[in-house]
């Protein structure tokens, strides 16, 4: 997800500057009255899904003037604490790639509680239970496979196999959410940690970019394997790119896609309906169709996905992760030489 940021208005002439902040009172159902106004959705989201999942939200809503901005989590995050220390923050909602990052804004007073939101068939696990995020899919990090490659895979430590040096690439941590959540799991799996890091190190693992641009990598072949999130290679294989996408045996590191809204939002009423949308049936099965695992689990899940019971999640502290953020952080560019 480390495009570069991109808008896309929907409104056909083009957006005024950013409104003045103003305080809005709890907005009253979205039945009482049509909900009308900008709202500004800064997303982790690829740009079809962006779009999507806007257009849906509107066909619902048609009154609401909906701005998309896109980009990696790790690029949106710094625009917006630079626009929080302007005192002028545009987003209203954010849809990004995990939850440490919305745990932090929690704890910065950034995020709108929302105690009572609806969410529908989303479990309680994929939720704050404080009301301030909540996760909208599950999107987990495994293993995409050249149909070419020298060997098949099952482990995470086929890729530190000698037949596979200078063959496995994976998206930088400092670009994309989901690798750094990946870096997190891995680091705290007694089965891996950080021998399996400084194993694959040896190996010759490069780190390139996003998670497109591993995908690229191994659909042409330049890498033979790829740590990656899950959808990308899954969607590619369908549309006959001669990858495969494997979920190694100790299991994979996941994401939530939380949504949240911002404590500064300027249309309070519309950035709750939206994130009812993506929490209601209707959303979750936008998802499915999308090529996601819903969160809810009684949405089915797209082709080409396993029932989600039958996947195996590395489990992963996130009071630990956040803690040791900075030297995890810290240890892994100097191991993988970024």
């Amino acid at each position: 997800m480390s495009a570069p940021i991109l808008r896309r208005h929907l409104a056909a002439a083009t957006l005024a500057a950013a409104l003045p902040m103003t305080a809005l009172a709890v907005a009253p159902p979205a039945s009482a009255q049509p909900l009308s106004g900008r709202l500004v959705i800064y997303t982790s989201q690829l740009e079809a899904d962006a779009q999507g999942t806007a257009d849906a939200f509107r066909a619902r809503h048609p009154g609401v003037e909906v701005e998309w901005v896109r980009g990696g989590t790790n690029a949106l995050i710094p625009r917006l604490r630079a626009e929080f220390a302007a005192g002028n923050p545009r987003a209203d909602v954010l849809l990004i790639a995990d939850s440490l990052t919305m745990e932090t804004l929690k704890a910065e007073n950034r995020l709108l509680r929302w105690a009572d939101a609806p969410r529908a068939g989303v479990p309680a696990a994929h939720v704050d239970p404080d009301g301030f995020y909540w996760g909208t899919k599950l999107i987990t990090t495994g293993i995409v496979r050249n149909a070419r490659a020298p060997m098949t895979i099952s482990s995470w430590n086929d890729l530190a196999d000698a037949r596979a040096r200078n063959l496995v690439t994976m998206p930088s941590p400092s670009v994309s959410g989901a690798a750094l959540i990946h870096v997190y799991a891995i680091v705290q799996n007694p089965a891996l940690g950080w021998d399996y890091l400084e194993r694959l190190a040896r190996n010759g693992l490069t780190v390139r970019g996003g998670n497109g641009a591993v995908m690229q990598s191994v659909a042409g072949g330049e890498r033979a394997f790829g740590m990656i999130i899950d959808y990308l290679p899954i969607r590619e294989a369908a549309k006959g790119a001669p990858v495969q996408f494997v979920f190694p045996a100790e299991g994979v590191s996941a994401i939530t896609e939380p949504v949240a809204i911002l404590a500064g939002t300027r249309n309070e009423a519309a950035a709750k309906a939206f994130v009812a949308f993506l929490l209601s049936r209707e959303g979750q099965e936008l998802a499915s169709r999308q090529g996601f695992l819903p969160a809810d689990p009684a949405v089915a899940p797209p082709a080409g996905f396993p029932e989600p019971a039958s996947i195996r999640v590395m489990p992963l502290d996130a009071r630990r992760a956040l803690a040791e953020a900075e030297a995890v952080q810290r240890r892994f560019a100097a191991l993988i030489g970024q």
